[in-house]
């Protein structure tokens, strides 16, 4: 287990998910079906032509767990993208990561890992940052908060469902699995409302694929070398990247309320992941 490469996977992944976040509340226009579908689509041409150079096979090993992958991710993704055209950017990533709570919670019963009692304050500590967020941020959608709660969930079963593979099949075949369930998702769900993108739009739906292939592929990495818990809540660093960039990009404004909020989300998550590194006393 080498926890040092896992952070270092995950600095990487967080800032190319950030990134893409920045593109998703820029596309206003364009369907959330429509947006999951092209960041799928272009990410095909990264991971089918990687699989195919290194000769590793397309339909890998736990094909069962790789297709469950797929399903439990575009579910989670399209349940994020529709919740950016009702929230601010960084609220809804901020709330999108509480994910890591819900996958420890579900690491209980399917990894047979366990949660040490003060972990359970740490996690009231992020859902106490949510009802301060929805409390006292009066013009937060009740709409996009059911929405990316519920896919916040969803992002938790990703990361057990990854566990799950561990190192018996190549990241990105993973990952090429979530793109082509994710691509059929998208296209099937947009056909009917679809929207033709317009100059620079079209360049903004390419690097959604550039950024997701690698934020996938190092997240993924992450959690195939070191443990659900000690990796999952890394993910807040997505927060705080996303946040600024929603502040210099999209001028978005945050109340005291809402940064407060969002510090406790983050902080449980923090104290969470040092605090279960810590070795346990005999």
């Amino acid at each position: 287990m080498d926890v040092k490469q896992a952070i270092k996977f995950m600095i990487i992944s967080t800032l190319a998910f950030a990134c893409m976040n920045a593109i998703v509340k820029h596309l206003t226009d364009i369907g959330a079906f429509q947006i999951v579908f092209f960041r799928s689509v272009s990410s095909l041409f990264f991971t089918f032509g990687f699989l195919i150079r290194n000769k590793i096979p397309i339909l890998g090993n736990n094909r069962k767990l790789l297709f469950l992958r797929g399903i439990v991710g575009v579910i989670s993704m399209s349940l994020f993208f529709m919740s950016t055209k009702y929230l601010p950017i960084g609220t809804a990533v901020s709330l999108r990561y509480m994910a890591p709570i819900f996958a420890a919670v579900f690491a209980i019963y399917f990894l047979r890992e366990r949660i040490k009692p003060m972990q359970w304050i740490f996690f009231f500590m992020a859902f106490a940052g949510v009802l301060i967020l929805k409390g006292f941020d009066t013009e937060l959608d009740s709409y996009g908060l059911l929405l990316i709660i519920v896919s916040a969930i969803f992002s938790g079963l990703v990361y057990i469902v990854i566990s799950k593979i561990g190192k018996g099949d190549h990241p990105v075949v993973v990952v090429n699995y979530f793109m082509v369930i994710s691509t059929i998702v998208g296209l099937a769900f947009s056909i009917n409302n679809w929207v033709n993108p317009v100059g620079i739009e079209w360049l903004m739906l390419i690097g959604l694929g550039l950024f997701g292939y690698f934020g996938q592929v190092y997240m993924t990495k992450a959690f195939q070398i070191a443990a659900t818990n000690q990796v999952a809540p890394l993910k807040y660093l997505e927060v705080i990247f996303t946040l600024l960039l929603g502040v210099m990009l999209f001028s978005e404004v945050y109340t005291l309320y809402s940064l407060l909020a969002i510090a406790l989300i983050i902080s449980g998550l923090v104290l969470n992941a040092v605090y279960k590194g810590k070795p346990s006393k005999s």
